[in-house]
């Protein structure tokens, strides 16, 4: 029980990240910079990128990890 917690938790942190960062650098490549002063439209669009990696990584780490335990249901 306790290490597949330690699973779960691991594979959804790597999840996340990598997708967080791979929204940066997508936003990067488009000019959007999410350091840059102030709000302006490049500063909240590198940002939303940067959700929205992050939350499709957590998504497809949990799939992966659904498949690989042989559980369709991704939310237990």
């Amino acid at each position: 029980m306790k290490s597949n917690l330690w699973i779960e938790g691991l594979s959804d942190a790597i999840g996340f990240v990598g997708g967080a960062l791979l929204g940066f650098w997508i936003g990067r490549l488009l000019g959007l910079d999410i350091f840059a002063p102030g709000y302006g439209n490049a500063s909240i669009g590198g940002i939303v990128l940067v959700g929205l990696g992050g939350g499709a990584g957590l998504q497809l780490a949990r799939r992966w990890r659904s498949r690989a335990t042989g559980n369709n249901n991704p939310k237990e």
